[in-house]
């Protein structure tokens, strides 16, 4: 099969001429040197004007593109620096197509690099008009043509159409590159019986792009910033503008310029836009934040590469912002200032210190930090910001003493908390001076030696003098007086002279008292001065105390227990002594000569300085308590004896030389006999609670199988049985009363038509015959009584119909009875209720309202 004038097809639809276009063949690698593509492909018009650009090759070198230089081999065309191919000079292209290749080398590296660059002519048609497609074997038989692929048969369907007699192919709606910029379809020849005469040839169809869509701003509004001061050419933020169309032509290709820029201060050209890249940059200098700290930029894109004869546009906002810097330091609103502060005052700001900074507030540009230079060689103050204003408050950090240093004379350094900007120009380092005035108070007496601490031997006599604990008064410039007096003195043991500060014993000092802690015994006495207003300190006396042997020792254990015949669990016994070394141990245990029983039935034996063994001597010895006396001496000088009595229980042991419990309870005095009682009385007690538990258990048992007398349904004893609702009052319910009264006359009745009748009227006529119930009924009766009643009713014709006033009966006319609504609450004086008083108490309350009652 052969095209009329080729294989490759090109058509005009409605909206647009198509193009022959091929799809990308290679994708573009990262850091790869290289074309983006090896063949480039674009469609061009037959005529062709000098400099026209056709398209765009991209060649990417790892080293940048600034050393890559192109060339072809063709002399009708060129490639500039970018990679944009155009047309050296006015061409006719004669035949359907021209193919050339491009070549890119490296300068320092001499690599070459080449790709195939293919202009396909468009040949035009008018709108709807085919293309013939036919075959070489058409004259020898008839042929039928038909096409297939997407636009045909495959969704966008029929897009593109063929006269199957002729194969003439036809465009049959307008067509949009920006959905689809390509077709590619399959065109077929059969015979008449529909037997394949040709092989399918590929038809490949190209939208040509039109300049139908305007560019569009990524962002409406663009936020960039620059520091004030720049240099021209810094720099500030970049905008980006995408156009739908086809970006190998002019009609996609965007080209930026700036619109307005406001405010035109302190030039209307502060900034300038690269046209292709759309780079915001700086272009002249003098941008000073605290006079203009915002401009705003209307920037347009336009495409046809920014004619704006030919080409769309559309614009956005930049807002930039200049930010601060550093170039403005800060100064004194004054060289000097004062303050004064009380001596031993600390954290008291004594004088704020004013600045001024006119760059933005509250950044580190703007935030004051001061430096104390002179002055202040202790370092008795510093310098902290205030965050809000900025003011340096010069604050007593360490105290000062009226007596030492009366005043100070100190010079601050103010500077940023940020540096200054590079190129700032400072002449000075603004500084001031602060007088701060030291103003004199009344101190404390306060004691040289806060702790004092002295050594003695306890038990000294009442009257000892221990010590002079006296204070200093640091006012040298006051005349005052000390007076001591004691503050705490837990045991009451010592006394102080009131003016000279000489402490005294007022009692003997022992050092195992409770107030005594790990020897030392502690009192605080308090010097007051008789200033204005009077002041006062305290110290604290620490008495050591030298132990001295004046405790003898105590036997330990108090209680034992061994067996009443001797043998391996003898008592050992030791010594408690409330001295301390040497005045304690090693102890001596020894048994007294009285009573003589103590050394006939037992025995003492030493086992080190501190332990012995209390043991029975005898071979038998009853059981129970025994006082066995023990002398204990100590090692102290002079030593210290004491007597003690530890209660010894003897009793019966088994085997394993433990005390049995009869044998125990024996030991504790009881008898065989008591025993016996004992145990008699619990076994009683168990009884006792056994009967019981049966007893309880057969009543329950017993309760549940007992048959009751009646049903519990008929039994009415403790059941709460509902009779009626009271309902609400005649004054919550709105009846016509003049429903239960008998008509005068029955005319209004009779002279109704036949099925004409009321519903809440007493019927006229024969009444049917209700059962009579009997007087005293059956129980049983109650239900046939019911059901007889139900049935009467039920074929009652008078009865009236359902959900309706059923009238029970009538009142008549002429009653003697008042209606209860008539009663009232109130009373006259004219009526008498005093009867009421005799009513009995049912009638109290009665009385009480209306009967002249008493209020209890």
């Amino acid at each position: 099969m052969t095209a009329g004038s080729g294989v490759l097809l090109v058509l005009l639809s409605l909206s647009g001429s198509l193009r022959a276009h091929t799809e990308d063949l290679t994708s573009r690698q990262t850091c790869k040197a290289g074309f983006s593509e090896a063949d480039y492909t674009a469609l061009i018009s037959q005529n062709i004007l000098e400099g026209e650009k056709l398209l765009k090759v991209t060649f990417s070198s790892c080293l940048g593109t600034r050393g890559t230089q192109y060339e072809t081999n063709s002399a009708d065309f060129k490639v500039g620096a970018d990679g944009t191919v155009f047309a050296a000079r006015e061409l006719q292209i004669p035949s359907e197509q021209v193919a050339f290749t491009v070549t890119a080398w490296d300068r320092q590296t001499a690599e070459r690099w080449d790709a195939v660059v293919r202009l396909l002519v468009a040949q035009t048609m008018p709108p709807h008009s085919g293309h013939e497609i036919r075959s070489d074997k058409d004259n020898d038989i008839p042929i039928r043509y038909s096409i297939t692929g997407v636009g045909a048969d495959q969704p966008p369907m029929e897009v593109f159409s063929i006269d199957s007699m002729s194969g003439r192919m036809y465009v049959t709606r307008p067509m949009d590159r920006e959905q689809r910029a390509s077709y590619h379809l399959r065109a077929h020849a059969v015979d008449m019986n529909g037997n394949k005469v040709e092989n399918p040839i590929d038809l490949y169809i190209y939208v040509i792009d039109m300049n139908d869509n305007r560019p569009e701003f990524l962002n409406q509004v663009y936020n960039g910033s620059v520091d004030e001061g720049s240099k021209p050419g810094t720099y500030v933020m970049t905008v980006t503008a995408n156009d739908a169309d086809d970006s190998t032509t002019a009609n996609g290709m965007v080209r930026y310029r700036i619109v307005t820029q406001t405010p035109q201060s302190p030039s209307q050209n502060m900034f300038t836009i690269n046209s292709e890249t759309g780079d915001i940059v700086t272009v002249a200098a003098g941008l000073d934040r605290e006079k203009v700290q915002q401009y705003t930029v209307i920037v347009q894109a336009t495409d046809m590469e920014g004619n704006l004869n030919y080409g769309l546009s559309n614009t956005a906002t930049a807002i930039i912002t200049v930010t601060d810097v550093n170039d403005n330091p800060p100064e004194f609103t004054t060289s000097t200032f004062a303050g004064e502060v009380p001596e031993n005052r600390v954290e008291t700001v004594v004088a704020n210190l004013t600045v001024t900074d006119r760059d933005q507030p509250h950044s580190p540009n703007w935030k004051a930090v001061y430096h104390i230079i002179s002055g202040d060689p202790s370092r008795h103050f510093s310098i902290r910001t205030d965050p809000v204003t900025n003011e340096g408050l010069v604050t007593v950090v360490k105290a000062v003493d009226y007596e030492l240093n009366r005043a100070f004379m100190l010079t601050v350094l103010v500077s940023n908390q940020a540096p200054l900007a590079s190129g700032t120009q400072m002449s000075f380092q603004s500084t001031a001076g602060v007088t701060i005035s030291v103003m004199d108070v009344n101190e404390a007496p306060y004691f040289p030696s806060d702790h004092k601490l002295i050594r003695l031997e306890e038990g000294v006599p009442a009257g000892t003098v221990l010590t002079t604990f006296s204070a200093v008064d640091p006012d040298r410039f006051m005349q005052q007086a000390v007076r001591y007096s004691k503050l705490s003195d837990p045991a009451n043991w010592l006394r102080i002279n009131t003016t000279n500060g000489q402490v005294t014993t007022a009692a003997v000092l022992d050092r195992e008292s409770v107030y005594t802690k790990n020897n030392v015994y502690e009192a605080t006495f308090l010097a007051a001065d008789n200033g204005i207003p009077p002041a006062s300190g305290t110290g604290t006396l620490q008495i050591y105390l030298i132990d001295i042997n004046d405790n003898a020792p105590e036997l330990l254990p108090k209680e034992a227990q061994v067996c009443e015949k001797p043998s391996s669990n003898a008592i050992n016994i030791t010594a408690a002594d409330a001295d301390v070394d040497p005045n304690v141990g090693p102890y001596v245990f020894e048994l007294p000569f009285v009573p003589s029983t103590a050394r006939k039935n037992w025995t003492v034996a030493r086992l080190n300085g501190d332990y012995a063994q209390l043991s029975l001597r005898i071979l038998y010895l009853e059981a129970g308590v025994y006082d066995v006396p023990i002398i204990v001496t100590d090692s102290g000088n002079p030593p210290l004896s004491n007597m003690s009595i530890i209660k010894v229980k003897v009793c019966p042991c088994d085997e394993n030389g433990d005390c049995t419990t009869i044998g125990a309870v024996a030991a504790a005095g009881l008898g065989t006999g008591a025993i016996v009682a004992i145990l008699l009385c619990i076994v009683i007690l168990l009884t006792m609670v056994l009967l019981f538990v049966v007893w309880m258990k057969r009543r329950e048992k017993e309760r549940h199988t007992k048959q009751l007398l009646i049903d519990p349904e008929d039994d009415v004893r403790d059941n709460i049985l509902k009779y009626d609702e009271e309902g609400g009052g005649e004054e919550d319910q709105d009846y016509d009363l003049s429903q239960l009264q008998q008509p005068e006359t029955m005319d209004h009745v009779l002279s109704k038509g036949p099925g004409v009748r009321r519903v809440d009227e007493r019927p006229v006529g024969a009444e049917p015959q209700y059962p009579v119930r009997p007087v005293v009924p059956h129980p049983g009766d109650i239900g046939d009584f019911i059901n007889e009643g139900l049935r009467a009713a039920d074929n009652d014709p008078t009865a009236p119909p359902y959900d309706s006033l059923l009238v029970f009966d009538y009142e008549g006319s002429g009653s003697t009875a008042g209606s209860v609504s008539s009663l009232s609450s109130s009373s006259s004086g004219d009526q008498d209720y005093d009867f009421l008083n005799d009513w009995g108490p049912r009638f109290k309350k009665l009385a009480d309202m209306y009967g002249g009652g008493e209020d209890e």
